[in-house]
């Protein structure tokens, strides 16, 4: 697994063994990212300078990502101890640890936070945690108004966020779909 483009292109990434977490395919964070800068609504904008949020981090991988296209700041939540590991040796090998905050924390009973522009939700598939997620982090701070939320579902999963669905894309077993928020 690497950074698909940025200032860390080619860079690996460790990954936990073991089918505790799911780390997004280099190939659907290639297809998001494309989609974030080049769709109508998209753009260098909404990622040079952003703080971003990566709930159910995993590895860091979506908010890595945004870090070398740009981002200012990104804050990874991420409770399983083994994956924490993982997304702290990921952070130390992209020398990110000025403009990353790696927090032990469930993303569905965060702790106060600053509020995000940009949200990426990947949390396991089919337990209904988006919604969960989002209501949660929303009350503790964390989502700026307006904020753009990318989830990643499972391919058939449905949700409903408060705000504008912009996109909507299968690639393989995942779903994912990129949302503007309404306040």
């Amino acid at each position: 697994m690497r950074i698909v483009a940025g200032a860390w292109r080619g860079l690996s990434l460790a990954a936990p063994t073991g089918a505790a977490t799911r780390p997004t395919a280099e190939r659907v964070r290639q297809a998001l990212f494309d989609m974030l800068l080049h769709a109508p609504w998209g753009g260098r904008d909404l990622l040079e300078d952003a703080q971003v949020l990566d709930a159910f981090a995993g590895t860091g991988a979506l908010g890595l990502e945004a870090l070398s296209r740009g981002a200012a700041h990104a804050t990874f939540l991420e409770r399983d101890r083994t994956a924490l590991a993982v997304l702290r040796a990921n952070v130390e090998r992209c020398r990110a640890g000025e403009r990353a905050t790696v927090l032990a924390a469930d993303a569905t009973v965060p702790p106060p936070g600053r509020p995000s522009s940009l949200v990426f939700l990947d949390p396991p598939y089919r337990q209904a945690l988006v919604p969960a997620a989002l209501a949660a982090l929303d009350r503790a701070g964390w989502i700026a108004p307006h904020a753009m939320v990318v989830a990643e579902t499972a391919r058939d999963e449905a949700i409903d966020l408060p705000g504008t669905l912009l996109a909507e894309r299968a690639h393989g077993t995942a779903g994912l779909s990129v949302w503007r928020l309404s306040r």
